[in-house]
């Protein structure tokens, strides 16, 4: 009989074989005609101008972890929210419970608030379209070849 871990362990080895062979399926039955097009760089849905190692702001990233961030807190409202209205703690607490949970929703929301008042004060908040600076890397792909893409795509 096998233990509870030997059926997680069983479990993941179960997942990491159908992974693997959906996998090998889809790149065998793939089609495999790259030209030149498909090769060239996606800038999500912009065409691609100049060389595509170009530096990115870091706004973008800090912009990304603060979202993340407070979606990620918040989702911790839903749990507390149930078991706030639980009828039995609050009724076992002589309403104890029921303060309790507001007082620490009310401190967890008021770091929320100091964490967002930080990032703005700093200015994270602030969208600046950054200044492109294209770097002094030598790419093996031709300028020309991301030129004629540029004029291919020109009239779109």
């Amino acid at each position: 009989m096998l233990s509870d871990f030997g059926i997680v362990l069983l479990a993941i080895l179960l997942a990491a074989m159908a992974i693997t062979l959906i996998l090998g399926i889809s790149w065998l039955l793939r089609p495999k005609n790259p030209n030149p097009e498909k090769l060239t760089t996606y800038e999500s849905g912009e065409d691609p101008i100049g060389n595509a190692n170009v530096q990115f702001n870091v706004k973008f990233y800090v912009v990304a972890l603060i979202f993340i961030l407070f979606d990620v807190e918040l989702v911790f409202l839903f749990p507390w929210a149930t078991v706030f209205g639980n009828k039995e703690y609050i009724q076992q607490t002589n309403g104890l419970w029921g303060w309790f949970t507001l007082a620490e929703m009310f401190i967890f929301i008021i770091i929320l608030a100091l964490g967002l008042a930080y990032v703005w004060a700093k200015g994270y908040l602030d969208w600046v379209k950054p200044d492109l600076r294209t770097p002094k890397f030598k790419s093996k792909v031709p300028i020309e070849m991301y030129e004629q893409v540029n004029k291919k795509y020109a009239d779109k």
